[in-house]
Formats: C-alpha cells, structure tokens, sequence
C-alpha cells in the first residue's frame, strides 16, 4: 500500500470517528488540492450546517462532500424541488446534472441567492435532493469564452477527475527529501520587460512561475531550456503558478504541453478564461502576420483541462512541502500576487506579478499582508527615480479634455488599448464622463477583443472594486452595458463607415501597436489632423507604440490593397499620451506596497522593468528599509535558507 493509500485510509478513519453514527463514509479521495468524501447518506451530512468546516479545520484540508451515485434521485425530480428551494429572483438560467459525481451545476445571474446566508440554500438542497450544488454566475454580457470554458471543460469531466485525482496524490505524496533550502532561478524578465518566468524549487519539489512572451521582440521566450527548468523534463516540474493573464506573463504556458508536461496550472478562474482567450488569439495573430506559432489550438486546451482554479485568500496545498495562496494584485482581472509557505516554516516567498497598489475604478488596490514573507519577488515596471504618474482625478481631466478638443475639431480620438484591464478602465470613464455631461455624448466603438474581455469581467463581478460589483449586480446601472458602446464585428468595412461618419472614440487593440486591428484604425485616421491618438497604457520599448510616442511621424504598415509587404504610412493626427491609467504601480505606489508591507521582506528581487528601472528601485529599497535588494540577470539562481 502507498503513502498515499494509507494516508487517505487514515483520514476515512478520522472522518467516520467525527460524524454520526447514522452517516455512511463510503470512500475518501483527492482530487487536486482537495479532500473528497463520498457519502451515503448526503441528506444527513448536509443537516449538521457546521460538520465540513470542523472536519476542514481539524483535518487542516479543504473538504468537498459528494454522494454516492446510487443513492441518487432521478434529475427530473431533483430539478423540480430544487428550482422550488431556489428564489425566483436569483434568476436561474440552466440546471445540469453529473450523476459520476453527484453535483448539480447549478447557472444563476445572482448566485448568492442560490448560495443562501453562510451556504443555507445550498445545504436545503443537498438535504432535499442528495445532490451536491456547485453554483456558477449567468454571464450579464454573453461571453463566448465562459461558455465555451465551461462546454469544455464539461465534456472533459471524466479525464480532468482522473488528472485530478493523480494531482491530488503528487500533491499528497510523502517527502523523500532530508535537506532543507529553497532557491528561486530567474528565466526571464530580468533587467527587461516581458517573458516573466521563473523556478522556484525545494530538495522536494519544483515550481514554474509564470511563461511569457516579450511584446515587440520575436523569438525572445523565457530560458526554458536549462537544467533547472525543462532541461531535465518537463514532469521534473511539479506545477505551474500563473499570476495573471497578460501574455508577457502566460503565452508560452500551453508550450509547456508541447513539450510533455501534465502537471497542474494553478491560477484564479478569470485568469483561467482569460489566459485561453489571450493564448488563441496570440495563435491566431501569428498566423495572420506569417509566424509560426510555437504551439497549436489543443495545447490552449490542455492547459485549460490541466487548471486548478484557486480563490483569493484560500491557503492551497500545491505540493508535499509548498502551500500557496492568491491575493488579490489590482493589476487587472484576476491577478494575484502569490504567496508561497515552504517546509513547516521554513521560509515564505512572495511573488507580486504585475501589481497596482492604490484602488482604481475596476480593481481594489494591492494586498501586501502575509503571515510572513522573507523575499520579495516585486515587479519593478515603473520602478525608475523619475517613473511618477499622475493622480487617477489629473489623468481623467486630462483626457475629458483630448476628447472634447478633438470633438471641437470635429475629429476621431483613437485610444489603443489592451484588451483586458485598460479597457475596460476607459469605458468606465468615458461612460461616467458622458453621464456627467463633462464630454458631449458620441459612440464608442470597442475593436478587437475588448468586448469579449468585458463580457468575462462581468461574470466575474467579485474580483472588482466593490462599489462596481453592485453596480452589475443591477442590470439597469451596469455601465458596460450603456449605449454608448458598440461592438465592431463587421470587420473592414464597418470601421471605413465609421472613418467616414462624424466624431467618436475608438478603443482598439493591440495596446502596443504591435499589430491587430489597431493598424486598421491607423491606416483610417493617421492622415487627419483634427483625429488624436492617446495612449494610455505602457509601451514596452521595441514597439510600435514607443516609436510614435517618441516622435516618429512615418509608420511602416501593410497595404491591404497591395500585394507588397508594407509602405509608409504618415502619421498626421495629433498623438497624446496620458500618464495615469496604467495597470502597474508607479514608483511611488512600489515604493508604498514594499513600505506598507507586513511583515516587510528581508530580500526584494527587483524584476520586470528595463535595466535603468530595476536598478534604480533596488537601489531605493535599500537606502530607505535597510534591505537586501537585488536586480538580477536572466539565469541567476538565488539560495536561502
């Protein structure tokens, strides 16, 4: 018998001495990080409200109870009893039954109804019909991402049990290691801005954390190739750690499937949906400029099939001697900063991602309190001495005032924009300011994958700021549902009707002018001198968009009615640039997280930022806390303990 056979064996045990006499414990399992009980008398279980969270508390595990298959009531029944538990007014929209687990997904627009004051309405449930509710939101803007996300992965249920349940005994295994250290091997974004990745190990186990691209550098990925991180085999990696969904952070994560990984991807669920929205049009943009892309379509699919999604603040057991547990970053939807506990106390890590450490109109800000933390793994984008943005009131004036001149002009403003996070900024503004009547009522055409990103924030409305979450609780106040948007799919020729018709704004991708329909916006308004083009975002240097904010007034693009590869195209529309609506913390907002951090680090790693940045943040932290700080180079490896 395994470790980890004995072990489950130990835990039924302990199990059936807590509960009733009258409560059958048919079989005990892992699936992932959880702790599975199959029980024969679910009804019962479910009658003791406060039973899985003492068995969750004295058994230190996260605790999922389902009922065994054959003691279920048919669906046609259970569905009739259920939607008469359920109140009307949570508005649920599709009730789906897995009699192999004993769940009933249960698709609702306001799921706490169904979930019911501390889970009441969920536990009448199981106590009327046996089954174990899991409860998802109704998207308020259909996404075809969730829906597709959720189709998948429910025609996958079979195999993602069973690669669940082989997590769950890697994750459980017992430690073979005597030693004691923990080191940390930089793959990428050091000294640079992009292919975030790094390995974060123990004498037991091995962590990736985070593959991406680096935006405007082609062929540039992480250092995957050394021993420490793939050259010695891919299932040398115990897991993957993704802190959030931008493709400098999560591109090259289905490579990993490519290359025969079949470990977990832990992540939150935005980020998980996200990450396959960005992945396949990464593919796809690929495809279209005649690049290969590093991996097909079914490795995006792996890697979905593959997450273990985490919520913000659970403690989750990710390997025999590494708990892990998400925080909420502020950067964009679903971003974390990762906090790692190591050995029973041996050391704690923490790797900030991307962050935003002051509330803005979609996110609360950063968290940055631990129960320990010795390094700091800190991203260090805006960490220059001169790198201060202005105040989120200054930045929105800043850009009232763009529009309104522009519309004066009888002119077009273009905003390029990231798809996820920056975008969904602007339209909260721009909606807000048109509401307010400080910039005059016009249309707002949202390009490429804007809508789409915004329909998966709404779906996931507690990931937002709070004031925002109540708003799209409430369809009649939802402001990414105002008139004033419009979703461009009609593709070439409705963007020439828009050239063609009076003012408006333009929200398009890409956010660095590094291709998509941007370049099609530019090609309309780029002759136009009353049209403005406004960035609002980071341009990493490289890219196009560095170019024209540096002054460039001839752009090559591509001549769609011309079969050579591109001419020049010249750059006549007034360009602006508005500090301030960054998803990353300025100097000031770093400098706060590291001083407002409790406890505060021994070590800062300064990563993510050009050369100039990571040194001058390093330099900073060190002369103001006393710290040890570091600006390392790709390949350094760093042992504590």
């Amino acid at each position: 018998m395994s470790s980890v056979e004995r072990q489950l064996d130990d835990l039924q045990a302990e199990i059936e001495d807590e509960v009733r006499a009258d409560i059958t414990i048919s079989d005990v399992t892992y699936e992932g990080p959880e702790l599975v009980v199959y029980t024969r008398d679910p009804k019962e279980f479910a009658s003791d409200g406060d039973l899985v969270r003492r068995l969750a508390s004295n058994l230190r595990k996260r605790i999922t109870v389902r009922p065994d298959p054959d003691v279920l009531s048919h669906p046609r029944e259970a569905e009739e009893q259920v939607r008469d538990i359920i109140p009307d007014e949570a508005g649920v929209t599709d009730l789906d039954f897995h009699a192999d687990t004993g769940e009933v997904v249960i698709e609702a627009e306001k799921p706490g109804m169904v979930i019911g004051r501390h889970g009441s309405t969920l536990r009448e449930i199981t106590q009327a019909v046996g089954w174990t509710p899991e409860v998802v939101r109704t998207p308020p803007i259909e996404s075809s991402t969730v829906s597709n996300v959720r189709n998948f992965l429910k025609q996958e249920r079979d195999e993602r049990r069973d690669i669940l349940e082989r997590i769950g005994r890697q994750i459980h295994r017992e430690e073979m290691a005597d030693d004691e250290w923990v080191r940390i091997t930089t793959l990428g974004c050091c000294r640079e801005v992009g292919r975030a990745s790094f390995i974060l190990s123990t004498p037991e186990t091995r962590i990736l954390v985070d593959c991406g691209d680096k935006p405007g550098a082609d062929g540039e990925v992480p250092y995957l190739q050394v021993p420490e991180a793939l050259g010695a085999g891919a299932n040398t990696i115990d897991a993957v750690v993704l802190t959030h969904a931008h493709l400098d952070h999560s591109a090259l994560i289905p490579l990993l499937f490519k290359y025969g990984y079949d470990g977990p991807i832990y992540c939150t669920e935005p980020t998980r949906d996200l990450m396959g929205l960005l992945t396949l049009d990464y593919l796809d943009v690929a495809a279209k400029e005649g690049r290969a892309p590093p991996y097909d379509s079914e490795m995006v699919r792996e890697a979905i099939k593959h997450t273990v999604p985490i919520e913000y603040g659970d403690v989750t057991d990710i390997a025999p001697d590494v708990k892990l547990t998400m925080h909420n970053a502020g950067h964009i939807l679903g971003s974390a900063v990762c906090h790692f506990h190591i050995g029973d106390g041996l050391y704690n890590v923490a790797f900030s991602g991307d962050i935003h450490y002051d509330d803005t109109r979609l996110f609360n800000g950063a968290v940055n309190e631990f129960p320990r933390v010795e390094t700091l793994v800190m991203e260090s984008t805006y960490g220059g001495r001169n790198d201060y943005q202005t105040d989120q009131e200054d930045s929105e004036r800043h850009l009232k005032r763009v529009i309104n001149e522009t519309y004066e002009d009888d002119g077009k403003v273009l905003i390029p924009a990231f798809a996820v996070g920056r975008s969904q900024e602007m339209m909260l503004v721009i909606e807000e300011a048109m509401r307010s009547g400080d910039i005059p009522e016009m249309p707002v055409h949202l390009d490429g994958m804007i809508w789409e990103a915004t329909a998966i924030h709404t779906t996931y409305p507690e990931y937002l700021r709070d004031d925002l979450r109540d708003r799209i609780f409430h369809e009649d106040e939802n402001p990414f549902l105002a008139e004033q948007f419009n979703h461009i799919d009609g593709g070439e020729e409705e963007r020439q009707e828009v050239a063609d018709g009076g003012p408006c704004i333009v929200l398009s991708t890409s956010g660095m002018v590094t291709g998509g329909p941007i370049m099609s916006w530019l090609r309309h308004f780029a002759p136009q001198p009353d049209n403005r083009m406004v960035f609002v975002g980071y341009q990493a240097q490289g890219t196009l968009g560095r170019r024209i904010q540096n002054g460039w007034d001839e752009i090559p693009v591509s001549d769609p009615n011309s079969n050579s590869r591109s001419k020049k195209l010249s750059l006549e529309m007034g360009v602006e640039t508005v500090d301030g609506f960054s998803g990353h913390a300025d100097r000031q907002g770093l400098e706060n997280f590291v001083r407002t951090m409790n406890p505060r680090p021994e070590k800062v790693l300064c990563v993510h930022g050009d050369e100039s940045s990571v040194q001058d943040f390093s330099s900073a932290l060190y002369h103001e806390f006393n710290m040890r700080t570091f600006a390392p180079k790709n390949l350094e490896t760093f042992r504590f303990e």
